[in-house]
């Protein structure tokens, strides 16, 4: 067993919950004195709590008038996607080489979570099994910091999540592309894996993208990402408005 949560790690996953849950929506003021009430703690983790979303881009502070809820931006998705991809894509083509038969398992089980929180109609579960698959596919490449990493990235876009999850459409598409992964990650299929969970970002990101399009966020550079003997390097195109990125 694990040890129980602290604290501020209680008041944490319960404003993820509701941010995710719709129950804090984008743009909504954060009253703490009413949710510390409600949870039963005190304001000081509280504090911590929202300061860590914070940082994640999860709700945002202004003087005189506290915390609120961040609001849903394409530019924003569009940048984490864009680290994931090159994250997501080391990792899992290491981690196809070393996956075990409790680390198959792990990944079938998780997905098979999100099959049954998806019949249930249980959005959050759903969520939050989709995230225990995710990373039980990168877990095995056994680099820490490059999990810890894209766990912030997952941290920062729970909110898109949930959007694209309330289409019955799009949450068909996710459990049929997870069973393809699950496939891919059993015959050890690097290549072929690396495609899957690329495609499994990209039908994301276009399905959000006419539901939170931002025309304000037009300095959002195009930029493709390449695969070289060196690793994925990112490549603007040559009429890139905001320039190349080295």
């Amino acid at each position: 067993m694990g040890r129980p949560p602290t604290t501020q790690e209680f008041v944490l996953g319960e404003l993820r919950r509701a941010i995710v849950a719709g129950e804090l929506s984008p743009r909504q003021p954060i009253r703490q004195e009413a949710i510390a009430t409600r949870l039963g703690v005190s304001r000081v983790p509280l504090r911590e709590a929202l300061k860590t979303l914070e940082a994640e881009g999860q709700v945002v502070y202004q003087p005189h008038r506290g915390y609120s809820v961040a609001e849903l931006r394409l530019g924003d998705l569009l940048e984490v996607y864009r680290l994931r991809e090159i994250l997501e894509s080391e990792g899992a083509r290491i981690a196809a080489r070393r996956f075990t038969e409790h680390d198959l398992a792990r990944v079938t089980d998780a997905c098979a979570d999100v099959d049954e929180a998806a019949g249930n109609g249980d959005l959050v579960g759903m969520i939050a099994a989709n995230r225990r698959f995710h990373f039980a596919l990168l877990e095995p490449a056994r680099m820490p910091r490059l999990v810890r990493i894209v766990r912030t990235l997952w941290d920062a876009t729970d909110a898109y999540r949930a959007v694209y999850y309330n289409s019955d459409v799009n949450r068909g598409r996710v459990q049929r592309e997870h069973q393809a992964i699950v496939q891919a990650a059993a015959d050890a299929d690097a290549d072929r894996l690396v495609t899957l969970l690329g495609e499994h970002r990209q039908h994301a990101v276009d399905a959000l993208r006419d539901t939170i399009a931002d025309p304000t966020d037009g300095g959002v550079a195009d930029v493709t990402f390449e695969l070289d003997g060196d690793g994925l390097l990112p490549h603007s195109r040559p009429d890139d408005p905001v320039g190349h990125v080295d």
